[in-house]
């Protein structure tokens, strides 16, 4: 015997009945409330008439009601003025509508559920690609979830909003000394950001060979090992050994050129077995899966948040070689994809409450003028990467576009977007051999003649190669 799927007809019933008796109660449901989430044909016609009579300003009631169904002929498959009459005798008032109607929603949000998985199982028995049929599974499930949570119910009013910024604002005065944020592990930007702070996306930039990798890598160790916060990286380009062996080299101190050939002196080996002691204590997970889809990589980072429990810091190296399904891959929809790819990594953000840094390239742009410091507009493929971003840094070293720079070794990071807060740049150390940014003394950096947390650092010419730690 087939089993009747998830419905509640006395909460429909109760619905329509508290509409029909009480018009005002109709903008409480309107909202997050559809027709087709009703099970029953008739209430749907129903509750679709009252609407129609709400969105033009007329009266909606049991006389109208009828009238609009009669009009529309479909007052008999709705069940006739008999039973329009009878749904008003459901209910004595209209108090519990929002209830009903929720009561409503989630059954259908469970019958979309069980279709959703009666496709997945048809697909799985048509298709021979299991990544495709996994992945169309994701897409059926993750269009299910955003349906249900773009349905949640906010509390508009400013009070409500006005209880839980005074508790954020007792939360950061408990932690004055502290970030709040996952730290970056770079004093002067811990300091202009307060940390990456949770569900930002933050949009790390450069040209090719600048250091994109180098310093999302650097921060992830930073975060990692001084501060013990949980990172994943998503790696698009390198793979995990590739990884392995930059972060090595920037824990042991050992140049990873050496690394990679394996010219290693004796004194080499207690500093990397001292280091991959280190590293394995620390939670850095690493999947280098290439050409991944937003849904794929949300996919993995549940299952992460699953089993290693919430992370502090998601890292995707890099954003243009992420992929939408089915997205044809002419330049002409190229813009289009980067933008809705950016668009659901702060989705991702915001739903796993967690920052993401999302590594991007630079337009060619940047090569064919003077001046090479990067700018807004040099986001390479989209306009809309500069808008859904929270945080916008680039990288800019002087040595690699002028070899006799007298800024050899020195970096630039540029805050470029900061929604919530200043812009401005610092300077870090770019070791080359491990290819790791660190930070520079503090008596190197001096502060703008204004508050440096609101106005950021001036960069000083003079820095020499040995003003580091």
């Amino acid at each position: 015997m087939e089993r009747a799927l998830p419905h509640n007809i006395e909460a429909e019933a109760g619905v329509l009945g508290s509409l029909l008796i009480d018009p005002e109660a109709i903008p409480l449901v309107t909202g997050f409330l559809q027709p087709e989430h009703f099970y029953r044909d008739g209430h749907r016609l129903i509750y679709a008439a009252i609407i129609r009579l709400f969105e033009r300003r007329e009266a909606a009631d049991y006389v109208t009601v009828c009238h609009e169904l009669e009009r529309e002929n479909k007052l008999e498959a709705a069940g006739g003025e008999g039973y329009v009459i009878d749904l008003i005798g459901c209910v004595p008032t209209s108090g519990n509508v929002e209830y009903y109607a929720r009561i409503v929603e989630r059954m259908a949000i469970l019958r979309r559920l069980i279709h959703a998985g009666g496709q997945i199982v048809a697909k799985a028995y048509s298709e021979n690609d299991v990544d495709a049929a996994i992945e169309y599974a994701e897409q059926l499930l993750f269009d299910v979830r955003q349906t249900y949570t773009n349905q949640k119910t906010i509390k508009p009013h400013i009070s409500d909003a006005l209880v839980n910024y005074m508790a954020r604002l007792e939360y950061l005065t408990s932690r004055r000394e502290q970030l709040v944020g996952t730290p970056t592990g770079f004093t002067d930007l811990d300091r202009l950001l307060g940390g990456l702070q949770p569900s930002d996306l933050v949009i790390l930039a450069a040209r090719p060979a600048v250091g994109k990798t180098s310093f999302a890598l650097s921060l992830a160790h930073n975060a990692a090992l001084k501060h013990q916060r949980r990172v994943g990286i998503f790696s698009l380009e390198m793979s995990q050994e590739q990884l392995v062996q930059r972060l090595v080299s920037m824990d042991a101190g050992i140049d990873q050129q050496r690394l990679r050939t394996g010219e290693l002196y004796d004194e080499d080996w207690e500093r990397i077995v001292t280091s991959m002691a280190t590293l394995s204590e620390c939670t850095i997970l690493i999947d280098d899966t290439p050409a991944l889809t937003p849904l794929q990589m949300q996919s993995k980072a549940r299952q992460w948040f699953a089993e290693y429990g919430e992370l502090d810091l998601i890292i995707v190296d890099y954003l243009q070689l992420m992929q939408l399904p089915g997205n044809d891959k002419r330049q002409d929809n190229r813009v289009q994809a980067v933008d809705e790819i950016s668009r659901q990594l702060k989705v991702m953000a915001r739903e796993l409450n967690v920052p993401v840094l999302a590594l991007s390239q630079l337009s060619r742009a940047v090569e064919t003028r003077q001046s090479k410091i990067p700018m807004l507009s040099d986001l390479r493929e989209s306009g809309g990467i500069e808008q859904t971003a929270d945080v916008v840094l680039f990288i800019y070293r002087d040595d690699v576009y002028n070899p006799d720079s007298e800024r050899k070794n020195l970096a630039d990071i540029i805050i470029a977007k900061h929604r919530n807060g200043p812009t401005g740049e610092v300077c870090l150390f770019f070791n080359r051999s491990q290819t790791r940014f660190q930070d520079i003394t503090p008596n190197a950096l001096a502060p703008s003649a204004v508050d440096p947390v609101t106005s950021g650092y001036h960069r000083l010419q003079t820095l020499q190669e040995d003003d580091f730690d």
